[in-house]
């Protein structure tokens, strides 16, 4: 049996995470649950969301997936209990687990778009209470804690992650782009406070695909294409992150990119470097290489990647991370062993064992334990 170490997963957020946390002059705007014809919805600020579908298929049969609203009683309960995701997780050996948020959407930029930036702050850190406390302290052992921040002011952003570290943090969720919801990007000097604090505390920067939301499939395009071209949103914003100065100013930031698979990278920094080289001067650019920052700084992930596999030298087998996506449409769970096998069957022990946990392992100073 192959030990597992996730670094993609997924909490499909209980209905009582805000109005449990929040202060009383928010109960009627803060994210709460409503129920209506037999659905379930999230409201928050006047608005109505439906936040499951393809987020919580894990256990049912293809046949059955789909896009509808659905309850939380037509889910798994490891997609909303902690204690039954552990069982879940264990029973196909994966025993760490790095988990992103659903209705703040990947990297917490819902709250941005929050009319009471009060409200926003006092929902960041209801969230991130709930992490560290609640979902992390069923099992933390198993779940790796990871938080949020206040996106739109970089100060604030700081403070709640100092605060976080304080609680026993061991790593920032973040956004691929932040250019992309109408913050300011990676080329300004905005982040540099945020990315000064979790290079001082060694925490690594978790982004996962689509954390910034955009989109360049047209309208009306079948999800299944948005899905399987999604590994070109990761390859532009990793390589936009590789071009900017924060990595070459931190050179000890650790960047790590989720879902967005590996099998492109080898093919996107050998593009990267020729335009680099080729226009690094009027652009007034140094002279370090985009794969330099890459092979120094950033980590990816991937799922089932037999092409992604065989670059593995090329990308360095000490960047790759296993991922299990539990439990969203992408996840092999639960037949996570077979698939392991079957993916690292020509692979050396050696290599199966960084990829699988020991990457992460070191990454996020975070031991596996697993139960005799």
């Amino acid at each position: 049996m192959y030990s597992l170490f996730s670094v993609d997963d997924h909490i499909i957020e209980p209905a009582d995470v805000w109005s449990k946390r929040v202060p009383a002059k928010f109960a009627d705007t803060a994210p709460h649950v409503v129920h209506d014809e037999g659905r379930e919805y999230w409201v928050f600020e006047g608005e109505r969301q439906l936040t499951m579908g393809l987020n919580a298929v894990a256990g049912k049969p293809r046949e059955q997936w789909g896009m509808e609203p659905t309850r939380f009683a037509d889910m798994l309960p490891g997609c909303y209990d902690p204690r039954e995701r552990v069982k879940d997780l264990r029973s196909n050996g994966i025993y760490a687990s790095v988990n992103f948020p659903t209705l703040p959407g990947f990297g917490g930029r819902k709250f941005v778009t929050f009319k009471d930036k009060e409200l926003a702050l006092a929902c960041v850190r209801a969230w991130n209470d709930f992490v560290l406390d609640e979902w992390c302290g069923a099992a933390p052992e198993v779940f790796v804690p990871m938080v949020i921040t206040a996106l739109w002011d970089a100060g604030l952003s700081v403070a709640e992650l100092r605060r976080c570290l304080d609680k026993g943090a061991k790593a920032l969720c973040f956004v691929e782009d932040p250019a992309a919801i109408g913050l300011p990007g990676y080329h300004t000097d905005y982040w540099e406070p945020l990315f000064a604090a979790a290079q001082e505390a060694d925490v690594p920067i978790c982004m996962h695909v689509g954390s910034s939301g955009s989109s360049t499939i047209n309208p009306g395009t079948t999800p299944m294409v948005e899905i399987a071209a999604s590994f070109t949103h990761t390859g532009r914003c990793s390589v936009n992150l590789m071009a900017s100065p924060l990595p070459r100013t931190f050179t000890g930031i650790k960047l790590v990119w989720s879902e967005g698979g590996i099998g492109w990278l080898p093919a996107a920094l050998e593009r990267a470097d020729r335009q680099w080289e080729r226009h690094k001067y009027w652009n007034r650019m140094d002279d370090t290489l985009p794969s330099e920052v890459c092979h120094r700084n950033m980590y990816f992930c991937m799922i089932e990647e037999p092409w992604g596999l065989t670059q593995r030298d090329v990308i360095g087998v000490d960047k790759i991370l296993f991922e299990s996506d539990y439990p969203h449409a992408d996840t092999p769970w639960p037949h996570t062993q077979a698939a392991v096998k079957e993916l690292f069957r020509d692979v050396d022990r050696e290599t199966t064992d960084k990829i699988t946990y020991k990457n992460a392992e070191k990454l996020f100073k975070f031991p596996l334990t697993v139960p005799d």
